[in-house]
This record gives structure tokens, C-alpha cells and sequence, in this order.
């Protein structure tokens, strides 16, 4: 049974009223009326509708007062809104789309035009619920998905190794309990990233970490101990991969506003994602300082698996894992996603450069700092 829409009608005129409402009605519609836009929000509150259409000129409160109170509503900001009035002033009719209303129709109308663009409109809104829907269950369950592999591997570990230990707690050698509890160490390990990242990701969306970082930044006139800094932290991995980290910076450098913690946990990731990515191919990863008149570039290459270009779009999307089924990969998807957003809460941006079979680089750009351009 196909839906009856709700038409929101917000009209002070009793007959033009009638008139439109009997127009809609005839066509199907169910609709709810209103002559002003107090009386509309005191409808809206018992009953969401799927379209709305306002006079202007209204007593109490006119049209665009209703259409900002409904706007401010985060339960209403989808509901297409429609300015139906007798002001043909150009800059009316502008004030009305600026205000991102979705058509302005004037007075007289023809009522053909009324019942295609109210139409028009409903099968847009219901077109765009429908993506949004399918967006979100692809979302929810490639996160179901992700995160149940990430819950259930450490656990894994941990509980296995704590199984076999008990098991045999008085047999075991001292090397033996060894191995157990480092494929504890482990198993808890990736445990704690994963939690640490999801709190990370919260602090960002929730706008909790803008503020900290902002408090915290400071100008740093040559970057290169913050990068041997974060280069030190994955030295030894890139030596167990026969790879290597090799810095390749010349002074002078232009001053750029970092905090210390967030850009190194940004760079740290992008450091992390290109020896995944270069395992195997014993190519050392090189990370570029380079200067520019108003901004920073720090690029880290790797020569690597690359990256399909039809995939460098997604990069930084949550949840997002580049052919995971063919490559065994740590963590949710989230990773190059907090790089980009910390690098962007400093100002700038990362850039990606790749191609298949022969590596990527991705490219941070800082902001001069104010007044040191």
C-alpha cells in the first residue's frame, strides 16, 4: 500500500486556505492547517509531516520565523519546506532560497505548478531518506563486521594463552610462561588500541578535542625533532620488515602551530600505514620535510602494494579497510581517518598520491603560522 503523505499548509487566509488544502486532499494527501506559524510548530509537535508549505506574510509568526524554528529542530531539518506568498520581489524570492528553503512559489499560482513541485520535492526527500538508509546499514554492518574480527582476535589471545597456562601452571618452564604472557601482552595490546582509538574518534566528532588542541598548540620553527620523535617509535618495526626510516629534510623550514601530542599521533599513522603496506618489499620508507612560502609539507613515502585509484576517494573514510580480504589488517578502519582529522585540526590537510604495485605518498600540509608567513 503505497504511504499517504503529511502536508504541513501554514496560511492566514481562510479561502486560499481551503482552497489548497481541498487541491491536496483531492490529490491524496493528508492535510494538516494552520493560519499562522506558532499555530504550525503546535501541529508539528504532535505530528511530523513529510512536506511543508508556509505563507510569508503571517500573523504571530511569519513564514521565515517558522521556517528557522523548524530548522532548529534536528528531528525537522530534512522536511522539505515550500514559500507559497504573493511577495514576487526579487529579493524575497532570494532571501527564501538563501535560506535554504526548497522552492518559492508566488501568488496567483497555477495549481498544476503547486502539485508538481510539492511531488517533485517528496520524491527527492524520500529518494535522499532511502540513500541515507542504505549508507547507514552498509555502515552498520561493515562496523559489525570489522569490530567483531577486532573483539574477537585479542580475545583470543588472552584467552587462550590463559587456558593453557592454568592448564599446566606447574609444569610450565619459565620460558614457556614467557611466550604466554607476551601472546597475552599482546592480545591486550591491540585490545587497547582499538578502545583508544574509538575514544579518540568520539573526542573529535563530539568537538570535545578542538578546544584542547587549540590550547595547546604552539610554534615549532624546525619540525624534525617532533618526526625523529615519532620515526623512533616504529624503527624497530621497519627493521624486522628489513626495511628502513629515512628523513630527508634541509632548513631553513617555515613555522608552523602544532601540538605535540595529536600531530605526532597523526604522523605516527601515516608512519604505521606505510610499513603495513611496504612489508615485504625491504624498500626503506622516506619521509620529506619541504617548505613552502605559506605552508609545510611533510610527505611520507612507501614503495609498496599502492592503491587502486578508485579507492583513494574512500582512504579516509571510517571504517573503511582498502581489500581487507586480500591483505591482513589490524585495527577498524579508522586509522588514516583520525590522521587526516587531527591534521585538519590544525589547519591543514593530507593529500594522496599512489599507484598499484609501486607505492603511495601522503602528504601533510600545515599552515603557516600566524604572522611567520
Amino acid at each position: 500500500m503505497e504511504k499517504q503523505h503529511t502536508i504541513l499548509l501554514a496560511e492566514d487566509h481562510w479561502a486560499l486556505q481551503q482552497a489548497v488544502k481541498d487541491l491536496l486532499t483531492a490529490e491524496g494527501y493528508r492535510v494538516l492547517a494552520a493560519t499562522d506559524g506558532a499555530e504550525a510548530l503546535d501541529l508539528m509537535r504532535e505530528t511530523r509531516p513529510d512536506l511543508i508549505i508556509a505563507d510569508v506574510m503571517m500573523p504571530r509568526m511569519d513564514g521565515y520565523e517558522l521556517y528557522e524554528k523548524v530548522r532548529e529542530n534536528s528531528e525537522w531539518v530534512s522536511i522539505p519546506f515550500i514559500f507559497l506568498t504573493a511577495k514576487a520581489e526579487p529579493e524575497d524570492i532570494i532571501k527564501g532560497k538563501g535560506l535554504g528553503a526548497e522552492d518559492y512559489i508566488t501568488k496567483p499560482f497555477n495549481p498544476d505548478e503547486l502539485l508538481i513541485v510539492v511531488k517533485a520535492r517528496l520524491e527527492r526527500a524520500e529518494a535522499i531518506q532511502e540513500a541515507a538508509e542504505a549508507e547507514f546499514d552498509r555502515l552498520r554492518r561493515q562496523i559489525v563486521n570489522v569490530l567483531s574480527h577486532e573483539l574477537r582476535t585479542p580475545l583470543t589471545y588472552i584467552r587462550g594463552y590463559t587456558d593453557l597456562a592454568l592448564e599446566d601452571i606447574h609444569g610450565l618452564s619459565p620460558e614457556a610462561l614467557q611466550d604466554f604472557l607476551l601472546g597475552i601482552q599482546r592480545g591486550t595490546q591491540r585490545l587497547s588500541r582499538l578502545v583508544e582509538d574509538l575514544l579518540l574518534m568520539v573526542q573529535i566528532e563530539s568537538g570535545r578535542l578542538k578546544e584542547e588542541l587549540k590550547a595547546n598548540c604552539h610554534v615549532v620553527e624546525d619540525p624534525t625533532p617532533l618526526i625523529h620523535k615519532a620515526m623512533s617509535q616504529y624503527e624497530a618495526r621497519a627493521h624486522q620488515q628489513q626495511s628502513a626510516l629515512i628523513l630527508r629534510a634541509e632548513p631553513p623550514y617555515t613555522p608552523v602551530a602544532v601540538c605535540d601530542v595529536y600531530f605526532l599521533d597523526a604522523l605516527g599513522r601515516l608512519l604505521d600505514n606505510a610499513l603495513k603496506f611496504s612489508n615485504g618489499s625491504q624498500q626503506p620508507v622516506v619521509i620529506t620535510v619541504e617548505s613552502k612560502p605559506n605552508w609545510l609539507e611533510i610527505a611520507v613515502t612507501d614503495y609498496g602494494i599502492g592503491i587502486p585509484a578508485a579507492e583513494i576517494p574512500n582512504l579516509f573514510q571510517k571504517f573503511r579497510q582498502i581489500e581487507r580480504e586480500r591483505h591482513e589488517q589490524q585495527g577498524v578502519g579508522i586509522g588514516l581517518y583520525l590522521a587526516r582529522q587531527l591534521i585538519l585540526l590544525h589547519g591543514g590537510d593530507i593529500e594522496v598520491e599512489s599507484q598499484p604495485g609501486e607505492g603511495s605518498t601522503f602528504t601533510v600540509r600545515l599552515p603557516a603560522a600566524a604572522g611567520r608567513e
